[in-house]
């Protein structure tokens, strides 16, 4: 509950984070600022219903995932079976990703509209238990309707980007209240701290969701410990073999992040540290 409380609250702040901007805008150049906040919202919501009914497909084909049967994955199926059993969260669909990194994630705007995707090599190097544990997350992520959350809290962010944008540029090339100098120092300084507090609040959302999704799955299988030996031995498989193709931006849908970061890749992480993670996984073990 206070997971999800605090998700609210989160959301609900870039919310007002975009509306206040969205009501900057539209003051500064001398538009409605109502009206200005509602075009906001409204084009917020727009691609907010795009991405929810067509953004599972791009992802997938995005990574070149193929659905499977139970025929080319016996195992992975017979797995979801016995978890959606025990859970009683209607299956999703099931797809296998042609690379090694081991890694997994869900898709999918609802319970009855998600897919369950693991990779070649997740396959390849987790045994029964520990993969039941991934599986377990995945469902769980789809049963507390993450990617619905998750969808919200980027599209939201993406509208601030776009409203720091518009005011930088249209401060740069004319319009509104301006009085020189001044005003475009604050319009720049709004186009770049904006964005960033919005992507901060927005990763601080998607790691609630992983937590709420290790303790959720664990308790699916009654393993908590199956889960963090899974872990373990995929964070050592993504440092040994990150994803080369893809979207940075699609990190956040995996259970590990398969891309390798730099310096500031703590401070911008899409998950929990893994060790912390694991911790709390240890403490739920009988």
């Amino acid at each position: 509950m206070g997971g999800t409380l605090r998700t609210i609250w989160l959301i609900g702040l870039l919310s007002a984070l975009m509306a206040a901007i969205g009501f900057a805008v539209a003051a500064y150049f001398q538009w409605d600022p109502i009206l200005g906040t509602v075009v906001f919202l409204v084009i917020a919501a727009v691609f907010n219903i795009v991405t929810l009914f067509a953004g599972d497909k791009i992802v997938l084909k995005a990574y070149k995932a193929k659905i499977v049967t139970p025929e080319e994955a016996p195992r992975l199926h017979r797995i979801i079976d016995h978890l959606c059993l025990r859970s009683g969260i209607p299956k999703p669909k099931i797809a296998v990703i042609p690379t090694e990194n081991p890694n997994a994630f869900a898709t999918g705007r609802s319970p009855k509209h998600a897919t369950v995707a693991a990779t070649v090599g997740i396959l390849g190097i987790l045994n029964d238990e520990e993969l039941e544990g991934v599986m377990a997350h995945e469902l769980a992520h789809v049963q507390n309707r993450d990617m619905l959350v998750m969808t919200t809290a980027a599209t939201i962010a993406g509208a601030i980007s776009f409203a720091a944008r518009a005011f930088f540029w249209g401060s740069l090339f004319g319009g509104g209240n301006r009085d020189g100098g001044g005003n475009l120092m604050v319009a720049l300084l709004l186009m770049i701290t904006a964005p960033i507090a919005a992507m901060l609040v927005q990763l601080s959302i998607s790691r609630t969701r992983e937590y709420k999704a290790d303790a959720t799955g664990a308790k699916i299988t009654g393993k908590p410990w199956a889960l963090a030996n899974a872990l373990r031995r995929i964070e050592a498989g993504n440092q040994a073999m990150p994803l080369r193709d893809g979207n940075p931006a699609h990190s956040s849908l995996f259970i590990s992040n398969p891309f390798r970061g730099g310096a500031m890749a703590g401070l911008f992480a899409t998950h929990p540290p893994m060790e912390k993670r694991i911790e709390r996984l240890e403490r739920m073990a009988p």
